[in-house]
């Protein structure tokens, strides 16, 4: 099932994780090197429960102390949001780009009825905790989920081989939105779906890049990079993919992230800086949908 041609060998763990020893090798950038392997972002409490996004907060009240529970309903809120997105037929087989933990792999697994779910990550590091984190589940459904090692803009996949194709909050980290866009036009079957949710400059001003940098250490130290949703969606075009569309939800985004963060950080402190961001309209939150044409 592998499609990509070239020199290197891919990280196996475990036999669920995916081998296709020639798929092209791709480099991980330092900061991402660090922030997803000793660092690991996901054993921090300003996440939970295993997973590494800013959380949908819709229908979650703010106007109170949030717990623990909250900030998990919202990362799980988040993958639901962009799981619906997917508007699924009976039985695909699904693509997670920078999967993580896999614990949004086993939410689409065991709540949305996907044949087959493959996440996909960069680090090596990260999918031994994803196989760990879904031990049981690998145990109990071993032909539908499996873990892969792959770049968004080097993926080990055979051409059509996914109904689906979905992202949340990888796209930041991402160095070549064309190169991603061709591979996810690639992936995907004719008619499949494709769904990007993650956090973009809104506008083409060049101004930005450098405000980010000013306001957050992410982007200052190259962990984020400041793509345009303009960028984003002219990849998507250019690679094939049709119905490109970008819709903002920073509403239910930033408002309940900087709720959670003053838990831990006074105002001023540079992670309360991404609700400052959006609100002067330097950084939105966007879930982005498109398709492979039919022939």
């Amino acid at each position: 099932m592998c499609g990509r041609r070239g020199g290197g060998a891919l990280y196996i763990a475990e036999v669920q994780m995916t081998q296709c020893p020639g798929a092209t090798p791709y480099p991980i950038p330092p900061a991402v090197q660090e922030a997803y392997g000793p660092a690991d972002l996901s054993s921090l409490s300003l996440f939970g429960g295993g997973f590494i996004n800013f959380g949908y907060w819709k229908g979650i009240g703010l106007d109170r102390p949030l717990t623990e529970h909250d900030r998990i309903s919202s990362q799980q809120a988040m993958y639901r949001h962009v799981l619906a997105a997917l508007a699924p037929v009976e039985g695909p087989k699904v693509l997670e780009v920078g999967s993580g933990l896999g614990v949004g792999c086993a939410v689409a697994l065991e709540e949305y009825g996907f044949a087959h779910v493959t996440g996909m990550d960069i680090h090596p590091q990260q999918l031994k905790r994803a196989e760990q984190a879904n031990a049981d589940l690998l145990a109990r459904r071993p032909e539908q989920l499996r873990f892969a090692h792959g770049a968004a803009e080097s993926m080990p996949f055979a051409e059509g081989e996914f109904d689906c194709l979905y992202t949340v909050e990888a796209a930041q980290h991402f160095r070549d939105l064309d190169a991603f866009a061709r591979e996810a036009a690639r992936v995907l079957r004719p008619g499949g779906r494709a769904v990007i949710a993650s956090f973009f400059v809104p506008d083409a001003d060049p101004a930005r890049p450098e405000r980010l940098a000013e306001l957050l250490d992410t982007y200052s130290t190259g962990l984020d990079v400041a793509h345009t949703i303009p960028q984003l969606t002219g990849s998507l075009e250019r690679a094939g993919l049709t119905g490109v569309r970008a819709t903002p939800i920073g509403a239910s985004v930033w408002p309940g992230w900087d709720r959670w963060l003053a838990r831990s950080w006074e105002p001023g402190a540079w992670p309360r800086n991404f609700l400052r961001a959006y609100r002067e309209g330097s950084l939105d939150y966007f879930t982005v949908t498109a398709q492979r044409p039919m022939p």
